[in-house]
């Protein structure tokens, strides 16, 4: 059976690019992961709490009271498929990695670890927060490498009795041990694993 697409409309949610980038601010003034970021991204950067709190209730509408793992990516990384296509290979194969010799496609351990994909568990509360903390590093982390800021517009949501958690370490973070790595517990229905996608439009 083909899993739902569920489509929030948030046209509030821009990211912009900046070519004039020469002024940073650092923490305390970016008090975002200790991490240099351009003021002119600082002071234009979404309102991540409004925007995800909308998401959010998306999320609740569909999945209250149930424990699921949460896969968010953005389209505009895929440079050769609209969000569409996608969404339905996704829906087809289970996930977004359809290529394994895609750059960024491989998610790097120091043990080597085998994972198929990167996702949060949660369990879906009323008062939960969730999309927000998704929101921010794909908006911060590549400002910090001079890259293009990430708009999030697929959200995956994964049945956890479906998964098995990889726990891993990643380099220069050895004394962590990281629990957002997950494999599929049946390789051969990685697609009914999914519980649904929520497709965010702008």
């Amino acid at each position: 059976m083909k899993k739902p697409v569920f489509t929030l409309s948030v046209p509030e949610y821009q990211v912009k690019f900046y070519s004039d980038t020469k002024e940073k601010m650092s923490h305390p003034g970016t008090p975002w992961y200790n991490i240099e970021i351009p003021v002119i991204y600082w002071k234009n950067r979404p309102d991540f709490a409004s925007i995800g709190d909308k998401m959010d209730q998306c999320l609740k509408k569909h999945f209250i009271g149930q424990k699921v793992v949460i896969r968010v990516l953005s389209s505009e990384e895929h440079t050769d498929k609209s969000m569409d296509d996608l969404i339905e290979i996704i829906l087809q194969t289970g996930h977004d990695r359809y290529n394994p010799n895609r750059q960024g496609n491989q998610y790097e351990n120091i043990e080597n670890k085998h994972i198929d994909i990167f996702a949060m568990p949660f369990e879906i509360q009323q008062e939960g927060t969730y999309f927000e903390y998704f929101l921010e590093p794909f908006y911060f982390f590549p400002i910090a490498e001079d890259k293009k800021p990430v708009r999030v517009d697929i959200a995956i949501i994964y049945d956890p009795k479906q998964l098995a958690v990889v726990e891993h370490h990643y380099k220069g973070r050895e004394n962590e041990t990281k629990k957002d790595g997950f494999v599929f517990k049946y390789p051969d229905k990685k697609a009914e694993a999914i519980l649904g996608i929520i497709k965010i439009t702008g």
